[in-house]
């Protein structure tokens, strides 16, 4: 049975979190930002940035 996860958790984990779609690195960025094209990549420079997806590893369906 999966743990129930408090919204405090789940804000620390997954709001504000960007995803490189070159290198998978992950970075911290406002929202507002990352869509104008202002936060780059520290690792590889690339712009291209998606967000942190929301699932739940391990889980059977």
């Amino acid at each position: 049975m999966p743990k129930k996860v408090s919204h405090e958790a789940l804000e620390r984990m997954f709001s504000r979190q960007y995803v490189c779609m070159k290198c998978n690195a992950k970075i911290r960025a406002s929202p507002q930002k990352v869509k104008a094209g202002k936060v780059k990549c520290r690792k590889c420079g690339y712009k291209g940035l998606r967000p942190k997806k929301k699932d739940v590893k391990g889980t059977k369906k």
